[in-house]
């Protein structure tokens, strides 16, 4: 292998290696009462919801697998009038077109 090969080499896979990749989950914002969102494709949970907090995880897995359900459970935290309609509302803000879930860590705070 000549010297120019080598170093062609070794340019492209520094460029791979440095290259910034995009996460497939949102970042982490802050809505206009205060709580964090994220906004993810179905299957992931927030970062809010981390592998560290295990009792929490499994809440947010349940709103997401029977939020048909929540919808009609009401929540006595208070948060009606911040907007929320149910308790399904402290775990998921929003149901978007292209098949996402906005979370808020409502129900993780």
């Amino acid at each position: 292998m000549d010297r120019r090969k080598f170093l062609y080499g070794a340019t492209v896979m520094a460029a791979a290696v440095m290259a910034p990749r995009s996460s497939p989950a949102g970042s982490v914002t802050i809505d206009a009462i205060g709580d964090q969102v994220q906004r993810l494709p179905k299957g992931q949970l927030p970062d809010f919801a981390g592998p560290s907090l295990p009792d929490i995880r499994r809440l947010y897995a349940y709103a997401v697998e029977h939020g048909e359900e929540l919808q009609y459970i009401p929540c006595f935290c208070g948060c009606a009038r911040m907007g929320h309609k149910s308790n399904r509302d402290c775990y998921i803000k929003s149901f978007n077109s292209d098949g996402t879930l906005t979370f808020t860590s409502h129900a993780a705070t």
